[in-house]
């Protein structure tokens, strides 16, 4: 995102770029959800999510899912309504949510496999800004699940 080398664009010189809702979330996997499930997951996903305009990230591991998503506002709202009531998983908790003019982050739809300490680190820091009591219950049980967990229990509740 360069006008002239060395020189940031100002995303708000380009207005091309379409406007785009964000929703950033993690939740812990439901009993039965294992690595064939996961995989059929993103073969639907990306089906489905690319036809609406939706891309993103989805990381899982050690039985705890961490998904970027970002597209049309009306498309990501009705996805974010599907995922709270998609019982391959629960305690959801949403990290991040907004809408703003800009490129997209996630162009392609990726999937990958990360170890209990890559998503830890990543779920400490969202504990720590974390102010809704809910969302402060749900992180402390996803990593209280990490901390007696390992990569054997990939998709398995405690």
């Amino acid at each position: 995102m360069f006008d002239e080398p060395g020189f940031p664009r100002d995303p708000d010189d380009d207005a091309s770029a379409p406007t785009l809702y964000t929703f950033v979330y993690c939740s812990r996997a439901a009993d039965g959800v294992d690595d064939a499930e996961v995989d059929r997951l993103i073969e639907r996903s990306q089906r489905h999510n690319l036809a609406c305009g939706i891309t993103g990230v989805l990381v899982f591991g050690s039985g705890v899912f961490f998904q970027w998503i970002e597209g049309p506002t009306a498309e990501v709202r009705k996805l974010m309504a599907s995922l709270h009531g998609d019982p391959r998983h629960y305690d959801i908790v949403s990290l991040d949510q907004s809408e703003e003019k800009r490129e997209r982050l996630y162009p392609n739809w990726q999937m990958e496999r990360v170890d209990a300490d890559d998503i830890r680190e990543v779920l400490e820091d969202a504990l720590e800004s974390a102010e809704d009591q809910t969302n402060i219950a749900a992180l402390t049980r996803i990593l209280d699940h990490l901390a007696t967990s390992s990569l054997d229990s990939l998709g398995r509740a405690n």
